[in-house]
């Protein structure tokens, strides 16, 4: 990591952080449910789908105070996803973060709950924003509710459970991925450009960067699958291997899953080659994300 991706990311996170925790800490709510939120939203992570709306902001113009408030949104969304996705009914985990999962510690109702809660309040933060035109509200929202649900990451979380009873061909394990990892980093990405009235040119540039980096952030989650400890992921290792799981390792080989994730990294670096204005953070930032080893 450079030094000038490891200051923005430092400073960035605690300024997402700050935003985060206020806007949960200011609704009127039973204080169990506060606390179960700020939980899951306390135990880490990269906050790679904030950082993306903020490097993308900035590539257009200094970063607006709205970006952080929709960073807050979809880190929201995710974490609700992690939630859920842990929950006994799903993935059964008890390790995240490399803390216990949220049901573990506040029980399968307020964990339930807690994640509902985020989903949820993340569209009224979004609706609440300032000097934000309702036209440009209206789109977010709408986005973000394609991307959070059916047509996204709740779809692609429904393809990989089916694909948990059969093998998937790779385009069907695409589509999942597509989906589940992808929908809510494309909206990360595309969020940044629409605060800062980016064209509809380069828009359907950052989409298209969006779609390789978000399957080749998913090709590396499957190898570390294979390569990582718990203790280096924070999370359970090997669970897609035990389960059988389709993944890009277990169809490609891990050296084919391998090449595959660098070839989605040169087409969205590629993509970056297209757009006016200094886009190293961006590089920097896909780098990091595909190279990451946890």
């Amino acid at each position: 990591m450079t030094n000038t991706l490891k200051q923005f990311m430092d400073e960035q996170i605690l300024l997402i952080d700050d935003e985060l925790y206020s806007l949960v800490d200011s609704i009127q709510a039973p204080e169990q449910l506060k606390e179960s939120m700020l939980y899951s939203l306390k135990a880490g992570g990269k906050r790679i789908r904030p950082l993306f709306v903020l490097a993308v902001n900035q590539l257009f113009n200094n970063i607006q105070k709205e970006a952080y408030t929709v960073s807050a949104a979809i880190e929201m969304i995710h974490t609700y996803s992690l939630i859920h996705d842990d929950l006994p009914s799903m993935d059964n985990d008890e390790l995240r973060r490399g803390k216990p999962t949220n049901h573990v510690v506040f029980g399968v109702a307020l964990a339930t709950l807690a994640g509902d809660a985020l989903n949820t309040f993340s569209f009224g933060v979004l609706a609440r924003m300032q000097n934000v035109s309702p036209e440009i509200k209206v789109e977010l929202i709408n986005l973000l509710s394609v991307a959070a649900g059916a047509e996204g990451m709740v779809g692609g979380q429904v393809l990989d459970i089916d694909g948990e009873s059969r093998s998937l061909n790779l385009d069907e394990l695409e589509k999942v991925h597509v989906n589940k990892t992808g929908a809510l980093l494309r909206f990360s990405i595309e969020s940044g450009a629409i605060l800062s009235n980016a064209s509809e040119n380069e828009r359907a540039i950052l989409v298209e960067f969006a779609h390789h980096i978000g399957l080749a952030f998913q090709i590396q989650d499957d190898i570390l699958d294979i390569e990582g400890t718990s203790e280096e992921l924070g999370k359970t290792a090997g669970k897609d291997v035990a389960s059988n799981k389709s993944t890009y390792p277990s169809l490609l080989t891990l050296e084919g899953a391998k090449k595959k994730l660098n070839e989605h990294y040169e087409i969205a670096i590629s993509n970056l080659s297209k757009l006016q204005g200094d886009t190293s953070l961006l590089r920097e930032l896909t780098e990091y994300i595909v190279r990451r080893n946890k």
